[in-house]
């Protein structure tokens, strides 16, 4: 997972499996990497191929921490595993999706 700044967004890349295990580091490096100016946080999930409520959980708490201080939350590229994941739990029409 690598996690950078470009501007006021916060870029999160190279996420593999969004679970149990890798959800808690997210959110925490997310939350530690996030300064005051930060607007936007956009997680390109273009390679991960598994995601769980544990991560759901992490999306969710991201949401509500950039909703806070008035930004937003965008999923990048997301696989198809994950477009159901979000489309069963109706999470697509609370963060936004971008396909590019």
């Amino acid at each position: 997972m690598k996690i950078f700044s470009v501007g006021t967004t916060l870029r999160i890349t190279d996420v593999n499996e969004l679970n149990a295990i890798t959800a808690p580091t997210l959110r925490d490096n997310v939350r530690a990497a996030l300064k005051p100016e930060t607007t936007a946080v956009e997680l390109d999930l273009s390679d991960t191929r598994f995601l769980d409520s544990s991560g759901l959980g992490a999306l969710i708490a991201l949401q509500k921490t950039m909703s806070t201080r008035q930004g937003t939350v965008s999923i990048i590229n997301p696989t198809n595993t994950v477009v159901q994941v979000l489309e069963l739990t109706r999470l697509h029409r609370v963060l936004e999706v971008i396909h590019r």
